[in-house]
């Protein structure tokens, strides 16, 4: 039989994994559903992914896909894989595509969400930053509006992770309030390591009432490019990978 190419449409709740990729000695989602679909296949396969989510992040639809020479019918793959999974990972499609797809290479965009929340809670703790000051929306928003358009994103990449060419296009930022809430979105063609983490941080900054950074501010880091710039990161738990397209 020729050999397949499998797309799996991801869900997983990030707390408790040592992110997306493979580590030999820690918990990870990749290495989880690796090991899952060789429990189904008796097959070891390569798991790509459309992002490298970090510890702590969750995924409301992440995509995967992998090569495999199986006969097991595509839409069996679903149920099949899940029955060996946790709870907290769960795999909403499978599908065969064509052998050149790959899923990190193919998107045109990837859509994050982040959760911030005034409030504490005893259940949602691992899912929102509680933040512990004020914040005013109308700062969050101009500078999550000047990050639109393609800009050199150096400045909130960790230093290790930064490649030849660290620009980025976005095509959506903005934030919303929801009572407590704060919520921020961004889509854009590519991320780089800690850049929404980076970008939610310092947008943080800019909302509080006690010296507030500025937009001017905010240019100014963009323009430097150096990430010690950057006085706050927000933590992964309020992070969502909520879709990605092709």
């Amino acid at each position: 039989m020729p050999e397949r190419n499998i797309r799996l449409d991801i869900q997983y709740n990030g707390a408790g994994f040592a992110g997306w990729q493979y580590q030999p000695d820690a918990v990870t989602v990749q290495g989880t559903i690796t090991a899952a679909i060789e429990k189904v296949t008796g097959m070891k396969v390569t798991l790509y992914a459309a992002g490298r989510t970090d510890a702590g992040v969750h995924a409301l639809g992440q995509v995967a896909n992998f090569h495999i020479d199986h006969h097991l019918p595509t839409e069996r793959f679903k149920d099949a894989i899940n029955f060996y999974l946790p709870r907290k990972i769960l795999i909403t499609a499978a599908g065969e595509v064509p052998r050149e797809f790959n899923s990190r290479y193919a998107a045109n965009w990837r859509h994050y969400r982040y959760v911030i929340d005034l409030k504490k809670t005893a259940h949602y703790f691992d899912y929102r930053w509680e933040f512990p000051y004020a914040l005013e929306l109308e700062p969050m928003l101009a500078i999550a509006k000047e990050i639109l358009g393609r800009h050199d994103f150096s400045a909130f990449c960790r230093v290790s992770s930064q490649k030849e060419n660290n620009d980025c296009e976005v095509f959506e930022s903005s934030w919303r309030r929801e009572e407590s809430l704060f919520i921020y979105t961004i889509r854009a063609n590519r991320f780089l390591h800690t850049m929404v983490r980076s970008l939610v941080g310092v947008m943080t900054l800019a909302g509080r009432d006690k010296d507030p950074l500025t937009l001017s501010h905010f240019q100014d880091i963009m323009a430097s490019g150096d990430h010690t710039r950057v006085k706050s990161v927000a933590p992964a738990r309020g992070l969502y990978l909520v879709e990605v397209g092709y």
